[in-house]
């Protein structure tokens, strides 16, 4: 099936993030990591990643470009158009240079995280 070969690559992009942050959901469908801690000004945990399956196409949210924009000044227009809302970006197969370049966007987002002392180790 397309749609689990691309939530793979996908997930992949999110694996390396996994020590610091907690799980929250691991499934064949849903892989979502939220921040362990959040800070006693808001008791719920911060969401940074998640990737999902819906019926026409596999999502991947990334929180901190919702955070921080600016994240988005350098994505290229080919990903803009992937994108639905703010942090949301769609696809119905796997594409190398999108996951790439998404892959670095998420780096840099992990980094913007890691600053605000939303995460707990180093990725």
């Amino acid at each position: 099936m397309e749609a689990q070969t691309t939530f793979s690559a996908l997930k992949d992009i999110l694996l390396p993030y996994q020590p610091s942050f907690s799980t929250r959901t691991d499934t064949e469908e849903t892989f979502y990591l939220e921040a362990k801690e959040h800070g006693t000004d808001h008791p719920d945990p911060m969401f940074f990643a998640s990737v999902q399956v819906k019926k026409r196409y596999v999502s991947f949210h990334l929180m901190p470009v919702y955070v921080n924009p600016a994240l988005l000044d350098p994505v290229s227009e080919p990903l803009r158009k992937r994108m639905q809302g703010k942090s949301c970006f769609n696809f119905t197969k796997v594409d190398e240079t999108l996951f790439s370049e998404l892959a670095e966007l998420t780096e840099r987002g992990f980094a913007d995280y890691r600053e605000r002392g939303l995460t707990e180790a180093k990725a």
